[in-house]
């Protein structure tokens, strides 16, 4: 008869109906999950974390460290003696997909005032705007200090590239079917095994330190202590942006290479917040309304699609 169903028919819906509020009870648990994992990302940090301590006042600007670099890599790459050409220096460069460091020079600003060269890489930060970012934990930081990156999960929406401050990862925009973000990855491999970056490694003049977050920290201050006429009272990452694994010293105010004047504040705040309003505000409500529909259909004896 219309609007009746058999005892059977009923008895399977009824079942179907429960099977169905199990799952989606444990779906709507996950979604309330979601607005918080990139919180989740964040794991408590290692005390002994390392980072790399780069020493402007030394830096003469041989681009040894980009060989390396390539080299380590796996990226495009030429003689040694090709990165001895200083006209790059001519323009400022950022790193890009086939290049994860550069090094530029600051124009001189004073009459005998000697040229600065800085080196420019993924800072990876303390706590990552680009962690926080990532929908779908593609990027990661790791307790020991380098941020990573995971192809397999990217799905590439660059908000990652987006959200950082630094402006210093790229995205493989020429590689039309499996494109990447591409950063520095501070020689993960290598220093899991015992190792040191390749370009601290390969460094003549020792501008690159390797070691412990912490005591790189203090090694910058105890050298600003010793020879306060040659380095600005600022350790470069140590603060900004919520600090950062790579830190400098210079001899010269940060703003005038270029550096961006950042916040104590990581940015990954704001996007975790924009994050958590856009899953709460937006998300739930929408998937409360497909749940909604697919149990009105068991209940008339339909199977959801």
């Amino acid at each position: 008869m219309t609007g009746q169903r058999s005892p059977k028919i009923a008895e399977k819906a009824g079942t179907s109906r429960r099977d169905f509020v199990k799952r989606s009870g444990a779906c709507v648990a996950a979604l309330a999950t979601t607005g918080t994992a990139s919180a989740a990302r964040h794991h408590e940090l290692d005390a002994e974390r390392k980072g790399v301590l780069v020493d402007l006042t030394l830096c003469v600007g041989c681009r040894r460290c980009e060989w390396a670099c390539n080299e380590a890599n796996g990226l495009p790459n030429g003689p040694l003696n090709s990165f001895d050409d200083t006209s790059v220096f001519d323009s400022r460069r950022g790193p890009s997909s086939t290049q994860f460091t550069v090094v530029n020079r600051a124009p001189v600003k004073e009459d005998g005032q000697a040229p600065i060269h800085f080196k420019v890489q993924c800072m990876h930060c303390e706590r990552p705007a680009c962690v926080s970012a990532c929908l779908v934990g593609a990027m990661r930081k790791d307790p020991k200090g380098p941020v990573t990156y995971d192809a397999s999960k990217c799905i590439g929406c660059r908000y990652c590239l987006v959200v950082c401050p630094f402006q210093n990862a790229a995205y493989e925009y020429e590689n039309a079917l499996t494109p990447r973000v591409r950063k520095c990855t501070l020689c993960r491999e290598r220093t899991s095994a015992g190792g040191i970056p390749a370009c601290v490694e390969m460094c003549p003049v020792e501008a690159l330190l390797y070691g412990r977050r912490s005591d790189l920290l203090q090694t910058a201050h105890e050298r600003i202590r010793r020879h306060p006429e040659r380095y600005v009272d600022h350790v470069y990452g140590e603060h900004e942006a919520g600090g950062t694994s790579w830190l400098y010293l210079s001899d010269r105010p940060f703003s005038e290479l270029g550096f961006p004047e950042l916040a104590s504040n990581s940015p990954a705040v704001l996007s975790e917040a924009i994050q958590h309003g856009i899953f709460k505000g937006f998300a739930a409500p929408l998937l409360l309304a497909g749940l909604l529909a697919a149990l009105f259909k068991i209940t008339n004896g339909e199977q959801p699609k």
